[in-house]
């Protein structure tokens, strides 16, 4: 009995672990058969497929983190359990740029316009379905207001310095920084980001924690999605894993973006969207989270996840690009257009009011959402 009782176990957690097995097949064979077809990828008969392929199982990957990252905030409690989650995410969101900048440099904005789609998609798309999942099922929903303020205050004048700066600069020619301006820039970016970590969790930690209410007649605790699937088992246990798996996110992000920089360079696809592609794939998992923590009203933690995605986006991927272009000399532009520059601006503005102290409401979720539909509207249609 015991011995069939092992087996089950280990079955079971073979098949939870599928994904990470499935990535590790996938570096395998591109890392060897894979150079061969990442090499005639002006066929679309091998160019589409890799595509589909690289992109299922990234993503397929990338919930198998959440999965963990979701496990460890059971284990370790607000915020480090979103903090892990974030930070896993931008670590994609890195390896995805990167890899296309040291692929191809004939697409000097596709950083700006991947940054750009993570701040719009969660902003105004994730921000609003959350908030309009939440009123339909719950009414009005509350929130922190510190931590909401602390998180918008830093993405507010972070997002500013890096995409609306170089617009207005006039030591180079194109929206871009010289390397002392980048230098400079992507120091106080990374001390900014690192003072709102030993805030987020050391000093002002109950900051991002769910406020205290009173409970609805006949509710029922909210207990995680993941908490009643799979079993929560220790922190190393999880912690492993989630870095494997996450490893092989990062090694399928370089042939993924050299599929991405051929369309975006050879088919004439918009810049713009190859950025809203990476996007997709990073904040596919986190977004479903964000979804999940709306209808089970824990908006902190929909917040916690939503803004500081939006925050690492702008607080660790700015540095990194920026050392990459510095180290490399390939092209860096980091200025928006003037419609992007509006967007965003308004985008911020209307952020602000959302949660700037008031209970969010089915109204608010329907603004952001309209932001983001005109966001998509100009991608495709400029």
């Amino acid at each position: 009995m015991a011995v069939k009782t092992r087996r089950g176990t280990y079955a079971r957690l073979f098949r939870a672990e599928l994904a990470l097995f499935a990535g590790i097949a996938t570096n395998i064979v591109f890392a060897t058969a894979g150079k061969g077809w990442l090499a005639k990828l002006e066929q679309v008969h091998i160019g589409l497929p890799l595509f589909i392929w690289l992109f299922a199982v990234i993503v397929w990957c990338a919930f198998s983190v959440v999965r963990h990252a979701d496990m460890l905030a059971e284990l370790l409690g607000e915020p480090y359990g979103t903090l892990v989650l974030t930070l896993s995410s931008v670590t994609i969101e890195v390896a995805m740029i990167a890899g296309v900048m040291l692929d191809g440099q004939n697409n000097p904005t596709l950083p700006r316009d991947t940054m750009f789609a993570v701040l719009m998609i969660v902003l105004n798309g994730l921000v609003g379905l959350a908030l309009v999942i939440g009123a339909l099922r719950h009414g009005q929903q509350h929130y922190n207001l510190q931590g909401a303020a602390a998180f918008l205050a830093v993405i507010s004048i972070l997002a500013v310095l890096s995409l609306v700066i170089p617009d207005f600069t006039t030591s180079t020619p194109t929206p871009s920084f010289t390397p002392f301006q980048a230098s400079v820039l992507g120091t106080l970016t990374l001390l900014l980001y690192g003072a709102f970590l030993l805030i987020q969790t050391m000093r002002h930690r109950t900051f991002f924690m769910e406020v205290e209410r009173e409970a609805k007649a006949g509710e029922k605790p909210a207990v995680s999605q993941s908490r009643q699937r799979i079993a929560i088992r220790s922190i190393p246990f999880h912690a492993v894993l989630l870095l494997l798996t996450l490893l092989q996110v990062v090694l399928m992000s370089r042939p993924l973006s050299s599929v991405v920089n051929h369309g975006v360079e050879e088919l004439g696809i918009p810049i713009a969207i190859g950025g809203i592609v990476i996007a997709m794939i990073v904040l596919a998992p986190e977004g479903m989270a964000v979804l999940e923590a709306a209808a089970r009203n824990r908006l902190q933690r929909a917040v916690n996840l939503s803004l500081g995605s939006a925050l690492s986006t702008i607080g660790l991927t700015v540095p990194a690009v920026l050392v990459v272009s510095l180290y490399t000399g390939v092209t860096l532009q980091l200025g928006l257009e003037h419609v992007e520059i509006v967007l965003l601006v308004m985008t911020l503005f209307i952020s602000l009011i959302t949660f700037s102290g008031i209970p969010t409401n089915l109204l608010l979720g329907v603004v952001h959402l309209v932001l983001f539909l005109a966001y998509l509207t100009f991608v495709f249609a400029p």
